[in-house]
């Protein structure tokens, strides 16, 4: 059954498991997604939650997609309308997606396809990115919208592919997947970065993330983010990631530092030092919003809500 919640801390319905060991973990939820096409008549007449199957979602929205603009017809038979299940069409989509001249998409589909169809965890994560980009993203008219055009999430979904190869020792691969991603979507992560479900790259152009980063659950990052080293340290030396966390545009957190669960990241920071969970930073070097001694404690979860700039106003009495 599909879930809803408040965004606010402690209201969480549905718990999933996080990179506990890695991460200052927040409970996570699965949660209600409002979409623009309407309802079946079969919810409205029986008025209850129906288990939300986003494929069964997105076969919807391009019927009726197709209705409304006939000359996608074949593009959306061939991406969506003519698959057999989600695994299959985004196999095909990043396939087309990434090929080149001398890298066929025909081996690119098959090698997706196996990683997908044989791990259920991955087309879980899959699922919970695209409500994820649909319920927090206002530009996202639906989840097909999402599915074809908006690279943050295909970049996103080509890692999970290419840390699972990375996973099973087939590095090059990995690697070779990772380069044709920073090629074509501007995105660059390591394949051997861990990334949890619920992900939002808004935007996505200019992302970084290094190869021992982690990534929690139901994180939301935007756009020119560095997930990166000091420069001076080898082996584990990239950022931890708590769940709900948000990350403004342009910042970058350097280092083996962790930022707690439900932190907020202000736009055009630089990060070198741990951020307590459910606290506010910004700046360059970035500052606790409310002092050290005293921070500003957040009762939303930031990565849900969005709110890149409440409590900002009342930390800087200037303005540019």
């Amino acid at each position: 059954m599909s879930q809803t919640h408040d965004h606010s801390w402690g209201h969480s319905k549905i718990f999933k498991p996080s990179f506990s060991c890695h991460v200052l973990s927040l409970p996570t939820c699965k949660y209600g997604v409002n979409t623009l096409h309407t309802r079946s008549v079969a919810e409205e007449a029986e008025g209850v939650e129906v288990e939300d199957d986003v494929w069964l979602k997105m076969l919807e929205e391009a019927r009726v997609d197709v209705t409304v603009e006939p000359i996608l017809s074949s593009y959306y038979h061939s991406t969506i309308l003519s698959h057999k299940s989600l695994a299959s069409a985004l196999s095909n989509h990043l396939a087309m997606r990434l090929s080149s001249a001398s890298l066929p998409s025909g081996t690119l589909c098959d090698l997706f396809v196996g990683v997908l169809e044989s791990d259920q965890e991955i087309m879980d994560a899959v699922k919970d990115d695209l409500r994820a980009v649909k319920e927090r993203d206002p530009a996202c008219i639906s989840h097909v919208h999402c599915f074809l055009n908006f690279k943050g999430f295909l970049a996103c979904q080509a890692h999970r592919v290419a840390h699972k190869l990375w996973s099973q020792g087939r590095k090059l691969l990995a690697v070779m997947i990772q380069n044709r991603v920073s090629e074509v979507f501007a995105v660059d992560i390591h394949p051997g970065a861990k990334i949890g479900s619920g992900i939002l790259l808004d935007h996505a152009t200019g992302i970084v993330v290094g190869e021992t980063a982690v990534i929690g659950n139901n994180v939301s990052i935007l756009h020119s983010v560095t997930l990166g080293g000091t420069g001076k340290v080898s082996g584990d030396r990239h950022p931890k990631i708590g769940d709900g966390v948000l990350i403004g545009a342009g910042t970058c957190i350097l280092g083996n530092i962790k930022i707690g669960a439900g932190a907020k990241i202000g736009a055009g920071s630089v990060v070198i030092k741990e951020v307590p969970p459910r606290t506010t930073v910004v700046g360059n070097p970035a500052k606790l919003v409310g002092g050290k001694k005293n921070p500003i404690k957040l009762d939303k979860i930031p990565s849900f809500t969005m709110d890149h700039v409440s409590h900002l106003s009342e930390f800087y009495d200037y303005c540019v």
